[in-house]
């Protein structure tokens, strides 16, 4: 059985733009597209009431599926596209679809600045609760301006466009516990989109130097220096794997969550890691990956690994 694209679909325009995303990636992975809508049945109070009843629920979002299918099979004739409508709890019926797909695409609103803490807790579980790659889209995505180079430089007139950008994907690297699987997907992903990679790591001085009078200008150059080439040796093996993608490195010093939020603006995808724990509390977001799902201006893709 191929595996699919799957989009969870509430019928919000954050959820649309996950569709319309995940299409785009489908045409570049070569793979379906799958609609979810999860149905999590009407408590009786309203199930009574004749304007919110569950029949009328029901009808709506099976109508949502059928309208954003149609939209997509019309926009990307090469992509297909499939549905499905599954009853439960949303969190549990998008972690059970994820182990399936290649990817889980879900709609995010979170747009930067005081704005930004809108991440729903059902996106925020959902990345948390899977192993598979979860990306998060915010409505309007598509505005940024993103391009790959294999697309037409052209505006939807066929006039040269002068709005659209090549963006880089960007990826956010701790280069003292590299993971392969992240690496991977960020290569993979600027290979497909024919962009550079923007490669982002952060660093601060030792914590003895925390409540000092601050960092000699030498020490610092040194400090910089050595995190440098350890960021260079980490890239090294995915350079020659990937021959074809420009690299930019760009170690600082600084906290990798806002040179990450920073970065996405000028982003086509932002691609971070989330740690799998399998710990008695259960699954959590690294503060760095839970700070850009929050307030990142771009698409972001959350990879898990060991």
């Amino acid at each position: 059985m191929p595996r699919t694209i799957t989009v969870g679909l509430d019928g919000s325009p954050e959820s649309r733009a996950a569709a319309e995303w995940a299409a785009r990636e489908a045409h570049l992975r070569g793979l379906p597209v799958k609609l979810l809508q999860v149905w999590e049945p009407v408590p009786e109070p309203m199930a009574l009431a004749q304007l919110l009843g569950a029949d009328t629920h029901q009808h709506w979002t099976e109508r949502v599926l059928r309208e954003v299918a149609e939209e997509l099979r019309s926009r990307h004739p090469g992509v297909e596209v499939t549905t499905a409508h599954v009853t439960g709890k949303p969190v549990e019926a998008l972690a059970r679809a994820a182990r399936d797909a290649e990817l889980l695409v879900l709609g995010s609103r979170g747009l930067g600045g005081i704005r930004g803490f809108l991440v729903g807790s059902v996106g925020l579980a959902a990345v948390a609760s899977t192993e598979r790659a979860v990306v998060l889209v915010r409505a309007g995505e598509r505005t940024t301006g993103e391009r790959t180079t294999a697309e037409p430089d052209t505006d939807e007139a066929g006039k040269p466009s002068t709005a659209a950008a090549v963006r880089p994907v960007v990826l956010g690297l701790d280069a003292a516990g590299p993971d392969e699987a992240l690496l991977a997907f960020a290569f993979d992903a600027a290979a497909r989109r024919n962009v550079p990679l923007r490669v982002v790591h952060g660093w601060n001085p030792p914590p003895y130097y925390a409540y000092g009078m601050g960092l000699e200008p030498a020490v610092e150059r040194e400090m910089a220096k050595a995190d440098a080439a350890a960021v260079t040796e980490v890239l090294r093996p995915w350079r020659q794997k990937f021959p074809g993608v420009e690299v930019v490195e760009q170690p600082h010093f600084g906290s990798p969550s806002l040179l990450l939020i920073e970065a996405s603006h000028e982003a086509s995808l932002v691609v971070v890691g989330r740690r799998i724990r399998r710990a008695t509390f259960g699954a959590r977001l690294g503060p760095v990956t839970h700070a850009v799902l929050h307030h990142a201006a771009a698409p972001v893709a959350v990879v898990a690994h060991d």
